[in-house]
C-alpha cells in the first residue's frame, strides 16, 4: 500500500486509484527500484537453487544416469539449471559417442547452453538449432546468436513458416553400446539461465523410445518435412493438442458418469481458448471436478449456480513467477500426467509449435502431485477467484504458515538431504501423504 502511494504521488494520480492496472504504463523497469530498497525485513531469504537429487552426488555421464534410474523430473529455480539441462547439454557436447543434437531456441542468453551448442559443433557433431525470430522483446539477440551459430557451422533453421516455434526441447542422438538410442529434455521454460532462477518450470530428461521416435518426426516437421497425422505419445501443436485435451475432457465426463470421481486438474499461465474453455465447463456441469491453477487470464468462472459449480480456480503469488504447466485426467483410475510448453490460448493451440510430454513414471508422478497438491492447499500465497472473476487471498490460521513456493524449497532441500542417506523416496511420499491429509481436512471444513 505504501509502495502504491509512492508511486501514485510520482504520477500525479490519486492514491485510491489503481496504478498497477494502467495499461500501457511507461517505464515499468523503473518499479525494480522499488524492490531494491534496502530493507533486509522486507525482502524474501536469498535463495540457492540445490542439484536434483539423482544428479547431486553421482558425476557418472549423465546419459548413464538417465538409462538407468528412468525419466528424472527437474524443478526449477528450486533445482539448480546448472548442473541438470546445462550439464546434460554440455556432456552431449563432449562425449564422443554423441552424434547429434537439435534443439529448440525461444529465448536464450549468453552462457552454457550457446558455449555448449558451438563446442558440440567444433566437436563434430552434428548439430541444427530452431530459432525463433519472434519471440517477443528477444528478436534482437535471437538474430545475433542466429548468426553466431551458423558461424560456428550449425544449421540454424527458423521454422514452420506461419508458426511460433514455442516449444521447449533438447533432441540427442548417441551410440550407446551398438545401438542408436534417442535423449531428450522437454520443458516448460526457455533456456534461459536467468529467467530459471526467477520462474517456476519444469522439465524432464528421459530416453524413452516412442517419445525418441515422436521427437525425431516433430524435429523432421519443423526442417521441411509435412507432420505427421498423430504420434505416439506426444501432443504437439497446432494438428494433436487441442484436439487431443478436448477428447481427454470429454472420456472424463463419460468416466464421471459412469463411475463418479471424474477430476481434471490443470495448471498454466493462462486459460483464454473458447474451445476449452467450454470443454470445462461442460465437464463441471456433468459434475466433474475442474481444479485450475491460472496465473494470468482465465475465462473459466468457478462457482456460476448450475454451470461450474464443481469448478476452482486458484493463483499462486509469491517470490518466483508460476511458468511450469501440468495437466492431469484422473481417467477412471488409469491417471495421465502431462507437462509442456503452451498455454490453453489461442495462439499457443492454433498458432504455434508445442509440445505436451506424457509423465508416465510412478515416481516421477508422485513429484507433479506433491506441486498441485502443495499449492491447491496453500493458505498463505494463494487467492481463490470468485465467480465474478473477483480474487480472494486466503488467510492462514497459523501465522507462522508458508507458502506454496517457501514450501517446496523445503521439500527440494529435504529430498537432496534424504538422498545422501539413501531415503529420498522415502521422503517424498511422507510429504505426498502429508499435502493430501491437509487437502482433505481443507475440504472436510
Amino acid at each position: 500500500r505504501t509502495h502504491r502511494g509512492m508511486l501514485a504521488a510520482e504520477l500525479g494520480l490519486n492514491e485510491d486509484e489503481d496504478v498497477f492496472e494502467i495499461e500501457g504504463m511507461m517505464a515499468l523497469r523503473d518499479l525494480f527500484e522499488i524492490a531494491a530498497i534496502e530493507k533486509p525485513e522486507l525482502h524474501d531469504k536469498t535463495h540457492r537453487a540445490v542439484d536434483h537429487p539423482l544428479l547431486a552426488n553421482d558425476r557418472r555421464n549423465i546419459f548413464h544416469i538417465i538409462r538407468e534410474n528412468g525419466p528424472l523430473l527437474l524443478q526449477h529455480p528450486y533445482q539448480a539449471f546448472s548442473t541438470s539441462v546445462e550439464r546434460f547439454l554440455r556432456t552431449a557436447a563432449e562425449d564422443p559417442k554423441v552424434l547429434a543434437i537439435k534443439m529448440t531456441l525461444y529465448r536464450t542468453s549468453a552462457g552454457p547452453i550457446l558455449d555448449s551448442l558451438m563446442q558440440a559443433a567444433r566437436n563434430g557433431k552434428q548439430v541444427a538449432v530452431l530459432v525463433e525470430l519472434k519471440a517477443r522483446f528477444d528478436e534482437a539477440a535471437n538474430i545475433v546468436w542466429a548468426r553466431r551459430l551458423e558461424a560456428e557451422g550449425i544449421h540454424v533453421n527458423y521454422g514452420v513458416m506461419g508458426l511460433k516455434t514455442h516449444s521447449k526441447l533438447i533432441f540427442i542422438v548417441r551410440r550407446d553400446y551398438s545401438q542408436l538410442r534417442r535423449y531428450y529434455h522437454i520443458g516448460t521454460g526457455n533456456y534461459h539461465s536467468g529467467t530459471a532462477k526467477l520462474y517456476t518450470d519444469l522439465g524432464m530428461l528421459g530416453c524413452d523410445e516412442d517419445i525418441g521416435q515422436d521427437l525425431t518426426e516433430l524435429f523432421n516437421y519443423l526442417t521441411g518435412y509435412s507432420p505427421p497425422p498423430s504420434y505416439r505419445k506426444i501432443l504437439a501443436a497446432p494438428y494433436t493438442l487441442k484436439r487431443g485435451i478436448i477428447e481427454k475432457i470429454n472420456r472424463e465426463i463419460e468416466h464421471h458418469k459412469r463411475q463418479g470421481g471424474g477430476l481434471i486438474q490443470m495448471k498454466m499461465n493462462a486459460l483464454e481458448d473458447a474451445e476449452i474453455t467450454r470443454a470445462l465447463y461442460k465437464a463441471s456441469r456433468a459434475g466433474v471436478k475442474v481444479d485450475l491453477i491460472i496465473r494470468d487470464t482465465c475465462r473459466f468462472r468457478p462457482g456460476l449456480p448450475g454451470i461450474s459449480e464443481t469448478g476452482r480456480v486458484v493463483s499462486i503469488v509469491g517470490r518466483f513467477l508460476e511458468h511450469g504447466r501440468i495437466i492431469y485426467f484422473r481417467n477412471g483410475g488409469a491417471e495421465e500426467y502431462y507437462i509442456g510448453s503452451a498455454d490453453m490460448m489461442g495462439r499457443n493451440l492454433d498458432s504455434r509449435v508445442e509440445v505436451h510430454a506424457p509423465v508416465e513414471n510412478p515416481e516421477l508422478r508422485q513429484e507433479l502431485r506433491l506441486i498441485l497438491d502443495v499449492q491447491f492447499a496453500d493458505t498463505r500465497s494463494a487467492w481463490d477467484m470468485d465467480s465474478d472473476g473477483n480474487y480472494t487471498q486466503r488467510t492462514p490460521e497459523d501465522e507462522n504458515a508458508k507458502g506454496a513456493q517457501e514450501t517446496l524449497i523445503g521439500v527440494a532441500e529435504k529430498r537432496l538431504a534424504a538422498a545422501a542417506k539413501h531415503k529420498e523416496k522415502k521422503v517424498r511420499s511422507k510429504l505426498l501423504s502429508h499435502f493430501q491429509w491437509r487437502l482433505r481436512d481443507k475440504n472436510l471444513k
